[in-house]
Formats: structure tokens, C-alpha cells, sequence
């Protein structure tokens, strides 16, 4: 059971970091259609949520995982914000949000580390 475990793990954390630095690529071979627009910081965020995923599968702690995804996605939804142009209305609350659980996890994952 270990071993399927660690390699869906694997599997997961490579499927997300190819959805982050080629996300068309990805939508090509999937889906047999190129990803533009607004489906490349969508499948970018697929892609953190899938690495957090394999994280939290890996023998050790799930609360890694949701913390690293948390994080990531709090700076990659900043960045689009300032950066990318991007801007709904509930962009910058996600930012606030995720931010604020990124903390709390941070302080559950040192207090368990303790």
C-alpha cells in the first residue's frame, strides 16, 4: 500500500509542476486543446493544488501540504494581482484568506514540530 501511495505521490507532484511551467502543453496532451486566457492562472493554481496533494501523500504530515498550498497559492493570486492584471472582485479577499490560514497552518506545523 506504501509504495502505490509514494507513487501516486509522485505522479501527482509531477502532473502539478508540469500544469505550473507549461499549462498549455499539459491542456494539449489531456485535452487535445491548447489552454488560453483565463485557464492558464486556473490550471497554474490546479497545479499548486495537485503538488500540495502528492505533499500531503508522501508518508509525513498532511498539514505540510495544505500549508505549502495555501502559501503558494497566496503569492500566486498576489501575483497576478499586481503583476498579471488579473482582478475580480474577490481576489484580493482569496489573497487575505489564504494568507491568514498560511499563517495558521505555519503556527500548527511549528507547534507540532516542537
Amino acid at each position: 500500500m506504501k509504495k502505490v501511495l509514494t507513487f501516486a505521490a509522485v505522479a501527482e507532484v509531477a502532473t502539478g509542476l508540469a500544469l505550473l511551467i507549461v499549462p498549455s502543453l499539459v491542456g494539449q496532451l489531456l485535452l487535445g486543446e491548447q489552454l488560453t486566457g483565463v485557464a492558464m492562472p486556473i490550471a497554474r493554481v490546479a497545479g499548486i493544488a495537485l503538488i500540495a496533494l502528492g505533499i500531503a501523500c508522501w508518508p509525513g504530515p498532511p498539514l505540510l501540504g495544505m500549508l505549502i498550498y495555501s502559501a503558494a497559492v497566496t503569492l500566486y493570486l498576489a501575483y497576478l494581482g499586481f503583476a498579471g492584471g488579473l482582478a475580480g472582485v474577490f481576489l484580493w479577499p482569496a489573497v487575505a484568506l489564504h494568507a491568514a490560514l498560511s499563517i495558521l497552518l505555519g503556527r500548527a506545523w511549528l507547534a507540532t514540530d516542537s
